[in-house]
Order: C-alpha cells, then sequence, then structure tokens
C-alpha cells in the first residue's frame, strides 16, 4: 500500500486526516499529517517531515499540500524525489478521500485519481430560497464579495 502524507498549514494537515479517518478509520497507519507551525523553520519543518514520512513505513508515499509555494509545499518538493513519490499541491478533502480509496494502485495512477478527486470535488451549487420563506435575493445585486 501506498502511505500518504498531508503537510499543510496548521491545523490543516491534521483536520484533513481527522475527516479522513472519520469515514475510512481503518486507514489510520497509511495516512501521517504534518501542521507546518506559522514561526517553524524550513529545516525544522523539513526534519519533523522526513520523520512523519518515516513512519508511514511504505516504499511509495503520496505527498499533499495545501498551497503550492508556501511553505508546506516547498517543504514536500523537498521531500519529492519524483521516483518513490509524487507531490500534488491543492489538496481538499475529496481528492483526500480519493487517495485513501485507492492508496492499492500505482503510485502514478493514485496521482491521476487523487486529481481527479479533488478536480471534480469542486463545483458550483446554486442558491435557492427555503421552501416555506418569501423575500428577496439575500444579497444585494451590486454587492460583490472579494475574497482571497
Amino acid at each position: 500500500m501506498i502511505g500518504i502524507l498531508i503537510v499543510a498549514h496548521a491545523p490543516l494537515a491534521s483536520a484533513l486526516r481527522d475527516c479522513a479517518l472519520h469515514v475510512f478509520p481503518e486507514c489510520a497507519s497509511g495516512v501521517q499529517a504534518l501542521d507546518i507551525a506559522p514561526h517553524a523553520s524550513p529545516e525544522e519543518s523539513l526534519s519533523l517531515a522526513k520523520l512523519a514520512m518515516a513512519k508511514l513505513n511504505t516504499p511509495q508515499v503520496l505527498l499533499l499540500s495545501d498551497v503550492f509555494g508556501a511553505t508546506p509545499s516547498n517543504v514536500a518538493q523537498k521531500l519529492n524525489n519524483g521516483i518513490d513519490t509524487r507531490l500534488l499541491a491543492g489538496v481538499n478533502l475529496p481528492m483526500l478521500l480519493r487517495s485513501v480509496c485507492y492508496r492499492h494502485e500505482t503510485l502514478d495512477d493514485l496521482a491521476s485519481r487523487a486529481q481527479a478527486g479533488g478536480e471534480q470535488g469542486i463545483m458550483p451549487v446554486g442558491c435557492t430560497a427555503p421552501l416555506n420563506q418569501t423575500g428577496g435575493p439575500r444579497h444585494a445585486t451590486s454587492h460583490c464579495d472579494h475574497q482571497q
């Protein structure tokens, strides 16, 4: 089985692992999480990542990080050799659940399935009013939310 290591800003990695193990508790030993603290040095984070990867005790590891170019992703990149590991940035829960379900496949297939799961888990959802309520729109049509 392929191990999964989530490397993300604290507390996201642990939260994602906890959610996945809520659905698949039998996979606890195959999924590790490393929360990168806000003021942790890259060297300390890399050392902790190597320990987390060793705990998996598997010959191959799928590395999942949250934001490409941020410290967690940079740490995971230093673990990624492209032979025994694959790294995907932009981890989300659908991606992780898909990864847990297909850990028995090849590393390349698992990485492809994980990416597809992450992409397919993102979808627009229409806004509808509850059945017994009337009224106007929840937001003024001229109001725009700009969040990043």
